[in-house]
């Protein structure tokens, strides 16, 4: 499969034409402009999530009390 050529987004764009009609075109190229817009900022920003090293250390819980209170005696 190769890139597309100049004459296949000619094509793309003679169908598209066909079928929304040129009154709708400007609008739906607006609302593919902005859904993209709105999933690069989410992809930049990393949707406001944190990454592994930017949380805190959490001490680990033993699941097991008599593990846990064996632990404790033993130093």
């Amino acid at each position: 499969m190769g890139a597309l050529s100049p004459w296949h987004i000619i094509l793309v764009a003679i169908v598209a034409l066909l079928l929304f009609g040129p009154n709708k075109l400007p609008e739906l190229g607006r609302g593919f402009g902005k859904m993209f817009r709105e999933f690069k900022d989410a992809t930049n920003s990393n949707g406001g999530n944190s990454t592994a090293e930017e949380l805190p250390a959490q001490s680990r819980k033993e699941i097991n009390p008599e593990v846990a209170s064996t632990a404790t005696q033993d130093k």
